[in-house]
């Protein structure tokens, strides 16, 4: 009934004429057999329903009927999606498609003419319009499964590439162990996927690029890691394969190899084989093999052959390095006319850089916008990248020119002089031309390093009336000479020439400052080593200079800081480090002096005069076993420091044991053998330990050197009358000459002391002894310096104190850390050019990898 309700209520529809295409037609076509209104009645339907596995699910809960329920099939709830006799969504919640709904029902195409959703009548499928897609969303894509074989593959070199750029960084860190590691996991990795490649019978399609990525890394990595043969053995995998294309330019990196390994031969052979698979269009490839050729033959001796190669180099692509080598080359065939032209060849190399006016900033005067805007680029250009490898290109070529000119000056004419005349000659006709006045400064420096110093003053001189800056430099290197030979007056001349020259120059401000130090006018000096550190905070010298100034002025917090500051800039320099921790302990901060010291010892392990220090700080303390093992290390990098022999025969006798104390005290008799005391204190500890008959033995031949010693005479006195001897009335005669001498000795010295100035403090001649005999701490009484020892005083109670006297370290011992503490750094403007014919030169040419 409710079918033909729909039917009557269709035929009142007003339809549009057959002859006309109704873009709405069709939608209210109906089919009986879909008719699910009566299903809910039909016991049959019921029945299938129950035994199927969808009677058995639990009930829906999504769909209600048009009244707010569900109908029941069954005990089951069944959702329907639409009112009306069409059907809607199945129950899998899937919409049904155009062949179920009939038979002239068609899918929908897809296209972009017609509008989307409107077709003819006929066209369309059952489901109905739904242009928003409300029916439900459409099944997402099913994804493939990610255990498929292709999946693994392709997840398997993905792995591999990411195992090579770990590697890559790794070496870039300078990690080159675990660099290595990486890339032998990325080789294990790509065996395995080449395997299943084979396994799955794809075999044609094997990655070669990735294997030849892996392959080439794991050389490399091998060959950073100084496992040469390794390295060899896995090029040759690649270099035999016939499938990598271009792969015996790896024979370069072969070569490479050989020469690291000092097998030229075969060196010579790999980089011919692999200039022979080069071809003639890369002639930059060709021209660095042809370079290492060249060199290889150097190191061989063959400089026939390397002049060959670097002729032709000279010829195609000119080069410094290449033209400094051949210099080296008819320099060692000792060919004077070959060496002057390959020097003239040099100076032809064009250095292919810009005016380096254009780094020069635009007038202060009245600048337009555009000035204004160029003065910014320039300040943003002039440190780039760009502006550092322009830099480090004229450097490289000053440098040949220079080193190539003192190489040869003294070979290509009869004397040194006559030499460097001509080199400076031949740039000065180049275009090189900026460079002959610094030639000229390194001929006065070449003149230094042969110890002829007439003839670098000479020199210098010569640039008195040159343009500014050329004189400046003279006149500095002139002070900075002058000085060393302590002819103040001419330092402190030329240190004025160079100021007026160019006052912002920090070397002429330290000469000055220098001069003025060593007159004693601290104060000045103070001043000139701030101004110079003002133009340049990085002269060292200046710095320093001023920390040394500030310690002597009693500015001490000002010179740490000083010192402080050097320390960040220098920092393994013993001197600085010697500085802090003695200035530390002027301001007697124990703690941070021993902290620092420790530090100096790290550095310099072998310097006595520190370690005696240190045991000096602890003996201060109160450590005396500190104390004893410092001295005891510096004695034994010094065994001829006479205060450090004396505090160890002091120790010892402290600690009773005077056989030990014996070796010392004989040891300092060996350094001083004309000083009495010391045979004296051998003496004394054989009486102290017992041996009587050794002891005077001792004082019998220290009777025979020094007859005229009053001690010694007591003590042979003493021992000769306890022992019973008859000598001993011998030595009581003997005694009492020598006390009368000894009087009148003493008597004829002070007349004559009054004579001289008039009058004269009773007990002074004592005194002056006492005060010779030793000096008091730094810090005011004898704490500050060594400990209070017990001497021998040899009188007749026998009561030996020991005092042993502070000195400074002995003028003829040559200490790193001694007296050249104190003194001012000099500054000069000197160039380190090498002497000899260096390896270095050449090896540094060699092809990178």
């Amino acid at each position: 009934m409710a079918g033909v309700n729909r039917m009557s209520m269709m035929e009142s529809v007003h339809l549009a004429g057959e002859d006309e295409e109704d873009i709405y037609g069709g939608f209210n076509d109906y089919n009986a057999t879909l008719d699910t209104d009566d299903l809910a009645n039909d016991p049959n339907f019921q029945k299938a329903v129950l035994r199927t596995s969808h009677g058995r699910r639990p009930p829906p809960t999504g769909f209600r009927g048009p009244g707010g329920g569900a109908p029941m099939l069954g005990g089951a709830r069944m959702g329907t999606a639409m009112r009306g006799g069409r059907a809607g969504p199945s129950s899998m919640g899937r919409p049904i498609t155009g062949a179920a709904a009939g038979q002239d029902s068609q899918a929908r195409p897809m296209t972009a003419v017609r509008a989307a959703g409107y077709t003819a009548v006929g066209k369309r499928g059952p489901a109905g319009f739904d242009p928003m897609s409300q029916a439900g969303p459409a099944p997402p894509l099913e994804p493939k499964p990610e255990d498929s074989p292709e999946e693994k593959i392709r997840q398997l070199e993905k792995k591999v590439n990411e195992l090579i750029e770990e590697s890559c960084f790794a070496n870039s860190r300078g990690e080159l162990s675990l660099a290595l590691e990486k890339a032998k996991e990325a080789g294990r990795k790509e065996r395995v996927l080449v395997r299943q490649r084979e396994q799955m019978s794809m075999g044609d399609q094997i990655n070669l690029d990735l294997t030849y990525s892996v392959l080439f890394n794991l050389a490399n990595q091998y060959a950073a890691n100084e496992m040469y043969n390794e390295a060899l053995n896995t090029y040759q995998v690649i270099v035999k394969n016939k499938m990598f294309n271009n792969a015996g330019r790896l024979k370069v990196n072969m070569g490479n190899i050989y020469f690291k390994q000092k097998n030229y031969p075969k060196a010579i052979k790999m980089y011919r084989m692999s200039l022979d698979q080069v071809p003639n269009s890369h002639k930059e490839m060709r021209t660095k093999i042809m370079q290492n050729i060249g060199i290889v033959f150097v190191k061989m001796g063959q400089y026939t052959d390397a002049i060959t190669s670097f002729e032709h180099i000279m010829s195609e692509a000119p080069s410094f390095k290449t033209g400094f080598n051949l210099i080296l080359c008819y320099f060692a065939l000792g060919d004077r006319e070959k060496m002057k032209r390959a020097f003239q060849k040099l100076l032809t190399v064009d250095l292919k850089l810009d005016d380096e006016d254009k780094y020069l900033p635009h007038g202060d005067e009245k600048l337009n916008q555009e000035d204004k805007q160029y003065n910014l680029v320039l300040e943003m250009i002039k440190n780039d990248s760009l502006r550092q490898i322009e830099r480090e290109r004229k450097y490289e070529a000053d440098n040949c020119i220079k080193t190539g000119a003192k190489i040869i000056s003294p070979a290509i004419e009869e004397s040194f002089d006559a030499g460097y005349d001509w080199c400076v000659d031949q740039v000065k006709n180049s275009q090189y031309i900026d460079l002959a006045h610094d030639l000229e400064i390194d001929k006065a420096i070449m003149f230094l390093k042969q110890k002829d110093f007439n003839q670098a003053i000479e020199t210098l001189k010569s640039f008195e009336k040159k343009d500014s800056k050329v004189a400046c430099t003279a006149a500095t290197n002139l002070s900075f000479l002058y000085f060393l030979e302590n002819d103040m007056g001419q330092a402190d001349k030329y240190a004025e020439v160079a100021m007026t020259a160019d006052r912002y120059n920090p070397y002429a401000l330290v000469n000055k400052g220098n001069v003025l130090f060593t007159k004693g006018d601290y104060e000045k000096a103070r001043e000139f080593y701030r101004e110079a550190l003002q133009n340049d905070s990085s002269c060292v010298e200046a710095l320093y200079n001023l920390g040394l100034t500030n310690k002597r002025i009693g500015r001490l917090e000002d010179a740490l800081d000083a010192f402080y500051k050097l320390h960040a800039i220098m920092r393994n320099s013993p001197q600085v480090i010697f500085q802090i921790a003695d200035t530390h302990d002027k301001l007697e901060d124990s703690a941070q002096a021993t902290e620092w010291f420790m530090q100096l010892i790290g550095v310099v392990p072998t310097d006595c005069s520190v370690l005696s220090r240190m045991g000096e700080i602890y003996d201060n303390d109160g450590d005396k076993s500190q104390a004893f093992q410092y001295y005891y290390d510096s004695y034994r990098y010094f065994p001829s420091h006479i205060p450090v022999i004396e505090w160890l025969g002091a120790y010892y006798i402290d600690s009773k044991f005077c056989e030990k104390a014996i070796h010392y005290f004989e040891r300092a008799s060996i350094v001083q053998p004309n000083q009495v005391k010391w045979h004296l204190m051998i003496a004394s500890c054989h009486r102290r330990s017992g041996n009587y008959q050794q002891a005077l033995e001792t004082y019998k031949f220290i009777h025979r050197k020094f007859p005229d010693n009053v001690e010694c005479l007591k003590f042979l006195v003493r021992i000769c009358s306890d022992l019973g001897l008859k000598e001993a009335q011998e030595y009581a005669t003997k005694l009492k000459k020598a006390e009368k001498a000894k009087e009148l000795k003493d008597q004829r010295a002070t007349s004559a002391s009054r004579r001289g100035s008039g009058r004269r403090r009773e007990g002074s001649a004592e005194g002056d002894r006492e005060g010779s005999a030793g000096m008091r701490g730094k810090r005011g009484g004898p704490a500050g310096g060594m400990a209070a020892r017990r001497r021998p005083n040899l009188d007749e109670a026998d009561e030996e104190t020991y005092q042993p006297r502070k000195q400074e370290v002995d003028p003829s011992y040559s200490d790193p850390l001694g007296p050249q503490m104190e003194r001012p750094k000099t500054a000069a403007k000197r160039r380190d050019l090498d002497d000899e014919f260096a390896d270095e030169e050449l090896g540094e040419d060699l092809l990178p990898e």
